[in-house]
């Protein structure tokens, strides 16, 4: 038996992709299907523009087209943003909003819910079912560094485009920063080439791109002692060196006194016996919302904080935000993920939240759902790093927080 990466469901080994893969099926606009095989030819290349003078050999592209790496101004001129569905209203945050002001507590119940701020939903479709969730939940983090009032930051990011590209541009991207000298043991596993490829890609993949515009994009692996990633599947994260978290997440690493049994300290700053690995990511990202505050007042917030890239084995999504319950004098927080899925359909979650009906089930994910041995989480810290600080980025370490 093995469990869904989707929604957990325990099936036989024999069955699980035919299960996946179900999940990622949809009924997609044939006019959208032909911009999106557009948006392909156009993103390999461009009869208008003369072709460039490159020293790197040439390869196939999806059409097996022989066409030779891009370089930034190619990518820039060529990249294509292919039509999805986008949420009106202020988008999905602005509807969650208003059904977590607007949900019922239970009795001495005090609820404070922190929201990462505009995030665009992008699903999979069938094009990308599978293998696809990693660049969407890209597109999801750019959507949000995009919306936001940094002008540094879109000037920067794509060569100004202003918009988020579509997966095969983001692909000629990456394939730009390992040749930049972004995660070079991750690009080497990819022969530096993923245009075209249906290989799964994860947090690295995402830190490299991300970095290469001067972004200051961070890892974070929660995982047992001494693990090495063995059940993600970005090979770029398997091979990242991992240090110990300096800083204001060092409270959330587990540590051993000197008795020998491991302790931890909990968000209040007294130590308790080991937390489990559920309660131990949730403080985390609370603490990653609330800015380490430990005063913030009960209600909705939005906050200056930006989206969490959310890794684990076979799938990735994005957390928009985070939920805090404290139930009458009780000290012991119930949390709740407010998590955006790509394997889940724009229009369904628009509709849950428009009717508040059925929108906690697309969004809401609790402690007892983090049943995964490894997780990975990538955040992007603001302003733009340039000179040695740039350099330095190239070297994709992490933040290892112990379970």
């Amino acid at each position: 038996m093995s469990a869904c990466p989707v929604c957990n469901r325990r099936l036989p080994l024999s069955q699980i992709e035919s299960h996946v893969n179900a999940h990622f099926e949809d009924e997609i606009d044939p006019q959208i299907a032909n911009d999106h095989y557009l948006a392909l030819q156009l993103a390999s290349s461009s009869s208008s523009d003369p072709p460039p003078t490159l020293k790197e050999a040439p390869f196939l592209d999806p059409f097996n087209k022989i066409v030779p790496f891009p370089q930034n101004d190619d990518v820039v001129r060529s990249q294509t943003k292919r039509p999805f569905y986008r949420v009106g209203n202020g988008g999905l945050i602005s509807l969650l909003t208003t059904c977590l002001v607007e949900s019922k507590t239970k009795p001495l119940e005090c609820s404070t819910s922190l929201l990462s701020g505009y995030v665009d939903h992008f699903q999979s479709t069938k094009e990308d079912k599978g293998w696809g969730c990693g660049w969407r939940n890209i597109q999801m983090q750019c959507s949000h560094l995009l919306s936001r009032r940094d002008q540094e930051v879109k000037r920067v990011l794509f060569g100004g485009s202003e918009f988020v590209p579509d997966i095969p541009s983001l692909q000629r991207w990456l394939e730009i920063a390992w040749r930049s000298g972004f995660d070079v043991s991750g690009g080497l596993h990819f022969d530096k080439r993923i245009y075209g490829c249906k290989k799964w890609i994860g947090t690295t993949e995402c830190a490299a791109l991300l970095r290469s515009f001067g972004l200051r994009a961070r890892v974070v692996d929660f995982a047992p002692e001494k693990s090495r990633s063995m059940y993600l599947s970005v090979p770029g994260s398997a091979v990242a060196p991992k240090r110990r978290a300096y800083g204001p997440m060092d409270r959330y690493v587990v540590k051993k006194g000197a008795s020998g049994v491991e302790k931890g300290v909990d968000s209040r700053g007294s130590t308790s016996s080991r937390i489990g690995k559920g309660a131990l990511l949730m403080d985390w990202v609370w603490n990653y919302f609330s800015d380490n505050r430990l005063d913030v007042s009960s209600g909705v917030h939005m906050t200056n904080k930006g989206p969490l890239y959310f890794q684990h084995e076979g799938h990735s999504r994005t957390i928009v935000g985070i939920q805090r319950r404290l139930q009458g004098t009780t000290f012991t927080p119930q949390y709740n993920l407010l998590i955006l899925d790509p394997a889940d359909f724009t229009r369904d979650i628009e509709k849950a939240l428009v009717d508040k009906k059925g929108w906690e089930g697309y969004l809401k994910r609790g402690a007892h759902t983090l049943t995964c041995p490894e997780y990975q989480m990538l955040y992007v810290d603001n302003g733009i790093a340039v000179g040695e600080e740039l350099e330095q980025l190239k070297t994709i370490d992490s933040h290892f927080v112990q379970f």
